[in-house]
């Protein structure tokens, strides 16, 4: 840490009020955010990984220069691993549509106006991203051959059938294999891919969309990121809706090159189905492999999405052994529910306003964490948000946009997420978070949620949320 806070103030010329370490997601990388004067934010990340730090910096400068949207670099220590970016808050798409969801839509009109964005953008990182980009910073490959192909095909045998113990003759399912990749090689592959192009590395900052996580990238087909964004398994989007997006991509990507739609389409859905596969092994490894539950949350949306691709029938490509075996798996029970073990621990988090005191804790344990809310700013002043409450879009749109908000949760996430871990693993039963504010209507309900809402995403415990005082007007 005292490295990070001397690299910080190398660049500044002052030290951070504060640093918080972000809660981890599916990679070895490790962030901060560090607060400064003004409320400014950066963000640095920690990777021993030289070569991916130098895929990364080196795409993220050349993109810059292209005027495609990626966070800016600010200064970097290559030879330690660290390097400093623009601060992008903490909104991904898919989070949004998460948020949006819990309010009964299927799949938001907002949700689908932040795709379009999304799929505008994507042929520009292919194309013009493409154009004059240093391809031999790629790592681990230079593009997606057949060594990256089976790389992937064999990441899903090993970490995800063999894990499940799904049956299957092996020889024969390599067969399979080769022929999915002797037929995917020969589509047109002279552009950027993405690598993972999905939700979650889709930042929504000043209502703009902004682009992570590309340090994978390599040449590769066109195919593949669209693929990878209408099939982000959790993401859920209805079939309409791809159809929609894909067509909008394509017309996008018309305006940059001539295209050959019924080419592309060709290839598409097995593009589609190495996507999945590959998904499913990153969860199986993280998952099974790793003991890490909540990615196996992904699993029934992935086999939704299989079943729906082999059904339709438009693979171009016969592959008897690999359908037999995936048709097995979209109708096993197992994969078709969230199969995660619960821990005993209940999260009870509640909004409370001041005036009328801090609420007891039911459970008998005592403890927990109040968190004082008063110091923020308070939508409640403003006319137009009195007869709102915290679960309402203005009321939340008004506060993700102050910085101060930002800065209060991810110190709430830190303490909270080191209790939950500790609680889970001594398997302890009840944990209580408390927010209160002068009404208990806005601002500590708001922070209820935002705490429910990254708990649920991180840990297998149940949450529960009472908002006392929006409880007692009902």
């Amino acid at each position: 840490m005292d490295r990070l806070v001397e690299i910080y103030r190398k660049w500044r010329g002052k030290e951070p009020w504060s640093v918080v370490q972000l809660p981890g997601s599916g990679s070895y990388r490790t962030y901060y955010r560090f607060f400064g004067e003004n409320d400014q934010t950066v963000i640095a990340a920690v990777n021993p990984d030289k070569k991916e730090n130098d895929a990364f910096i080196g795409f993220s400068r050349h993109f810059s220069k292209c005027d495609l949207p990626v966070p800016e670099i600010l200064a970097e220590e290559r030879e330690e691993g660290i390097y400093l970016l623009k601060d992008l808050g903490d909104v991904t798409l898919f989070s949004l549509l998460e948020e949006l969801r819990g309010t009964g839509t299927d799949f938001p009109g907002e949700v689908m106006e932040w795709y379009r964005k999304a799929v505008f953008w994507l042929p520009r990182f292919q194309v013009k991203g493409g154009t004059g980009l240093d391809f031999s910073l790629c790592y681990p490959r230079g593009s997606f051959d057949r060594q990256s192909m089976m790389w992937d095909l064999n990441y899903f045998k090993y970490y995800f059938l063999k894990l499940v113990k799904v049956p299957f003759d092996e020889q024969k399912l390599e067969d399979d294999f080769s022929r999915l990749v002797e037929f995917l090689l020969k589509a047109d592959s002279q552009y950027f891919m993405f690598r993972d192009f999905q939700s979650r590395n889709i930042m929504l900052f000043e209502g703009e969309t902004y682009f992570i996580d590309y340090q994978g990238g390599r040449r590769g087909p066109l195919q593949y990121d669209i693929a990878s964004l209408l099939y982000d398994a959790k993401a859920d989007i209805p079939e309409p809706m791809r159809g929609q997006l894909l067509n909008e991509y394509l017309s996008f990507l018309e305006e940059l090159i001539p295209v050959d739609r019924d080419a592309f389409l060709r290839f598409y859905p097995g593009f589609v189905l190495i996507r999945i596969l590959q998904a499913l092994g990153a969860y199986g490894f993280r998952g099974y492999y790793e003991n890490k539950p909540h990615f196996l949350r992904s699993i029934p949306y992935a086999m939704k999405n299989l079943a729906n691709l082999l059904e339709n029938g438009k693979l171009q490509v016969d592959l008897p052994v690999l359908t037999e075996v995936l048709l097995s798996m979209t109708k096993d029970p197992q994969f078709n529910t969230v199969n995660v073990t619960r821990s005993n621990l209940a999260v009870r988090i509640s909004s409370f306003s001041y005036k009328n005191g801090i609420p007891s804790d039911s459970s008998g344990h005592g403890g927990g964490f109040v968190f004082d809310c008063r110091a923020l700013p308070n939508p409640g002043r403003i006319k137009a948000y009195q007869p709102l409450t915290g679960l309402d879009q203005p009321v939340i749109r008004f506060l993700e946009r102050e910085h101060p908000i930002d800065i209060f949760l991810n110190h709430i996430y830190a303490l909270v997420d080191q209790s939950v871990k500790q609680y889970i693993e001594r398997d302890f039963t009840s944990l209580s978070v408390s927010f209160g504010c002068t009404g208990g209507q806005h601002r500590s309900v708001f922070c209820a949620e935002k705490l429910a809402g990254h708990i649920k995403g991180a840990f297998p415990v149940k949450v529960e949320v009472c908002h006392t005082e929006i409880k007692k007007a009902l």
